[in-house]
C-alpha cells in the first residue's frame, strides 16, 4: 500500500464516524464493471454498491442525463412543478404497471413512506381503530436504519441502545406462510417483505412463499408491500423479483439502481386507491422528485429496459451460480441466489467471510461479507461471460486455497 492510500485511510479513520468497516482499498475511478484504486490497480466490482450500480459505473447515457439536467435545472422543491417529474412518472408506471408513484431519495425513506401509507390505509379504508394498526415483518429483514425500521429488526446490533423503539410491528420467521396466516388479526394493516433477503445473506424463500402471501392478503384484506430496493430493476433476472412468482404487491418500494449509480433516487409504487390517501402536506421531501433526480431516474430505467440488462442478469446469473456450485472447496456450505444476486455461505470452521473477501481483493475482485459467513456476489448487470469467467477463476483460487 502506498503512502497516499494510507493517508486517505488515516483521514477517514481519524475524522469520520466508525460506523463502517470497509476493505482497505481506496478507489478513485470506475467504468463499467471495473473500478481502479489510487495506486492504479484494477478490480472487478462484485458488489455494485449493494445493487445501486446495476447499470455499471459511469454509464454514458445516465451521465449525459445528469450533466444536461444539472446544467439546466437541478432543484425546485415540490412547491413548484418541473418538466421532468411527469416524464419520470410515465417511464416508471409504463415499466412496472403501477398507476401511481411517490418519489423520495433513499431506500429508507421509501420504506418509511410505505409504512405511513399502510397505516393510513388501515384507518381510512379497513376500519382499524386509531393508532392500533399492526404491520407484519420477517426475521432477518433489512429495510434501512431509521428508528422505526430498526424497531422491527431481528438483529440486536441494529436495535441495541436505540430505544425506545416504535411499536406496531410483529416479526415472524421468514418463509413461514403458516405463521403469517395464524398471526393476522383485524388490526393487521400490511405485510412487509423482501422477495429475497440480501443483507441477511441472500436468503431465497421457499418456492410459492410470495404467492401464498398474496393469497392471504387478498383473503384477509391486508396490503402486501414488497421492498424491492435491492432486488428490483433487474437484479434477480426479472424487472421485479416478485415477478418470478407472478405476484404483484399492493405497494412496491424501489431505490438504489433507480439512481443509476450517480444520484440517490427512490420511489413508492401503488394503486390509485391506496396512493390517493395522501393529501397535500401529509408527506414529502425537499429533494424528493427534483428535476435532476427525475431525469436521472428516467434514464436509469430506460437503460435497464432498452439494453437488455434484465435478461442478461438472468443468463449470466444462472451460469455464475452453476459454476460457483462446482468449485471444489471444503469451506463452502451452500451457493444460493437468483440472477446476479448470489450468496456463498461458508462453513463455521472456515473462519468467517471477511478473510476470503480480503483475499479476493488481492486477486482483483471486490466482494463484501454479510452476516459474518456469507460472501455476496452482485456485479453490475452489464457483465459479460468472459468477465464472469475471469472472476470465477480467481474466486475458485481463493475458495480452494484459503
Amino acid at each position: 500500500m502506498t503512502e497516499a492510500a494510507r493517508r486517505f485511510i488515516e483521514l477517514e479513520e481519524t475524522l469520520g464516524a466508525h460506523n463502517y468497516k470497509p476493505l482497505d482499498v481506496v478507489l478513485t475511478r470506475g467504468e463499467g464493471v471495473w473500478v481502479y484504486d489510487v495506486e492504479g490497480k484494477r478490480y472487478l466490482d462484485c458488489l455494485s454498491s449493494y445493487s445501486a450500480l446495476n447499470q455499471g459505473h459511469a454509464h454514458p447515457r445516465i451521465l449525459r442525463a445528469l450533466h444536461e439536467q444539472s446544467a439546466r435545472l437541478a432543484l425546485t422543491s415540490r412547491a413548484f412543478r418541473n418538466d421532468q417529474l411527469g416524464l419520470f412518472y410515465q417511464t416508471l408506471t409504463e415499466a412496472t404497471g403501477y398507476p401511481r408513484v411517490l418519489p423520495m431519495n433513499t431506500g429508507a425513506e421509501a420504506v418509511e413512506t410505505a409504512l405511513k401509507l399502510a397505516r393510513k390505509w388501515a384507518y381510512r379504508l379497513k376500519g382499524v381503530p386509531a393508532d392500533r394498526a399492526e404491520i407484519i415483518t420477517f426475521s432477518g429483514n433489512f429495510h434501512g436504519r431509521t428508528i422505526t425500521v430498526v424497531s422491527f429488526s431481528s438483529d440486536d446490533l441494529y436495535r441495541r441502545d436505540f430505544g425506545p423503539l416504535t411499536p406496531g410491528f410483529l416479526t415472524l420467521p421468514y418463509g413461514d406462510a403458516k405463521a403469517v396466516e395464524a398471526a393476522i388479526t383485524d388490526r393487521t394493516a400490511a405485510i412487509l417483505v423482501e422477495p429475497i433477503q440480501g443483507e441477511a445473506g441472500v436468503i431465497v424463500p421457499p418456492r410459492g412463499f410470495l404467492s401464498r402471501l398474496r393469497e392471504i392478503c387478498d383473503r384477509r384484506n391486508v396490503l402486501l408491500m414488497a421492498d424491492e430496493i435491492q432486488t428490483g430493476l433487474g437484479r434477480t433476472g426479472a424487472l421485479l423479483a416478485c415477478n418470478h412468482e407472478g405476484v404483484r404487491a399492493d405497494v412496491t418500494m424501489l431505490g438504489k439502481a433507480l439512481g443509476g449509480g450517480v444520484y440517490p433516487v427512490s420511489a413508492v409504487l401503488a394503486d390509485t386507491e391506496v396512493m390517493d390517501l395522501f393529501t397535500p402536506g401529509e408527506h414529502g421531501s425537499t429533494f424528493g422528485g427534483n428535476p435532476l433526480a427525475a431525469a436521472v431516474g428516467r434514464e436509469a430505467v430506460r437503460v435497464i429496459l432498452e439494453e437488455g440488462l434484465v435478461q442478461n442478469a438472468a443468463t449470466q446469473g444462472e451460469y455464475f451460480i452453476e459454476r460457483l456450485s462446482e468449485i471444489p472447496s471444503r469451506h463452502v456450505r451452500e451457493v444460493r441466489g437468483k440472477g446476479l444476486l448470489i450468496g456463498v455461505e461458508l462453513r463455521p470452521q472456515a473462519g468467517g467471510a471477511r478473510r476470503f473477501c480480503e483475499a479476493l481483493m488481492r486477486e482483483g475482485v471486490l466482494a463484501k461479507e454479510t452476516h459474518e459467513n456469507v460472501i455476496r456476489f452482485a456485479p453490475p448487470l452489464i457483465i459479460d461471460r468472459p468477465t464472469v469467467d475471469w472472476a470465477l477463476e480467481r474466486i475458485a483460487r481463493v475458495l480452494a486455497g484459503e
